[in-house]
């Protein structure tokens, strides 16, 4: 059964208020698929008794549940590649010239799923920075807080350390925990996790030397991009690097970037 015309306006109204996230017209058998799940582990009869229940008795568990179900938490390791080889190569190295030599070099996953991102960061930073695992703090935040404490357990599932994650980078840094593996004591020293939404405002953290807001920015409308893109650039360094995904850009949304081509990839700049 097809969702409801004023359900799914209900749903995308909460979803926007809630996080900024746009759902336009013609998603709402993902709506649907997505809500599925939660209707049927919160006792309703299907995703229109959630959103009529939702609807005239609104709760802060319920909306939560609503507006983390929606929220769309792909990722996978080392994800495009050319970001992390990048920030291994140029980006790392050119940090640790600047910076004295006990600074911290502070990264934020902005958006960090289930984990993969931050670890991934981690793991780079393992190998191209003289004592990696205590010079390199990384920050990693997501709106579900779901996807931060799975981030915070740091344990995949076989089906996920399959998604891009290289053998020797499994060995090194994984241990067999039942059916999962899970990450070493080491590398999850290195990742501070915590929920935040990128619409609301952000408490003070860093500064960072690099952010990596990637793949998030495609599902906000141009003055709520603008928004996120201002606050981010308030928590960098001046000279800190800012990663975004494939498809997304500064430029026509925000002036205060410069964009820098590294190899086949771009990252941005703060501008003054």
């Amino acid at each position: 059964m097809s969702l409801a015309s004023a359900d799914f306006t209900y749903v995308a109204d909460l979803v926007r208020r809630e996080s900024a996230i746009v759902l336009s017209p013609g998603k709402e058998y993902l709506v649907e698929a997505r809500l599925l799940p939660v209707a049927r582990r919160s006792g309703d009869a299907g995703v229109a008794q959630l959103v009529e229940r939702s609807r005239r008795r609104p709760d802060k568990a319920t909306t939560q549940s609503i507006v983390e179900a929606l929220t769309t938490n792909e990722t996978s390791w080392y994800r495009d590649g050319d970001p992390f080889s990048q920030l291994g190569t140029t980006v790392f190295p050119q940090l640790l010239a600047q910076r004295s030599a006990g600074e911290k070099l502070r990264v934020w996953s902005a958006a960090c799923s289930s984990g993969q991102e931050p670890y991934t960061i981690g793991m780079v930073a393992s190998e191209v920075v003289p004592a990696g695992t205590s010079r390199v703090a990384i920050t990693a935040t997501d709106l579900s807080q779901e996807m931060v404490d799975r981030t915070r357990a740091g344990r995949f599932s076989q089906l996920e350390v399959n998604r891009g994650l290289p053998a020797p980078m499994l060995v090194r840094h994984f241990t067999r925990a039942g059916t999962e593996w899970e990450v070493s004591p080491a590398l999850r020293s290195m990742v501070t996790t915590s929920t935040l939404n990128l619409a609301q405002p952000y408490p003070r953290m860093g500064p960072f030397d690099v952010v990596f807001l990637r793949n998030v920015l495609i599902y906000f409308d141009v003055p709520t991009k603008q928004d996120i893109l201002r606050k981010v650039r308030a928590q960098m360094r001046p000279d800190g690097w800012l990663f975004l995904g494939a498809a997304e850009t500064t430029l026509g949304v925000d002036p205060g970037w410069e964009r820098v081509a590294l190899g086949r990839t771009s990252a941005y700049r703060p501008i003054g």
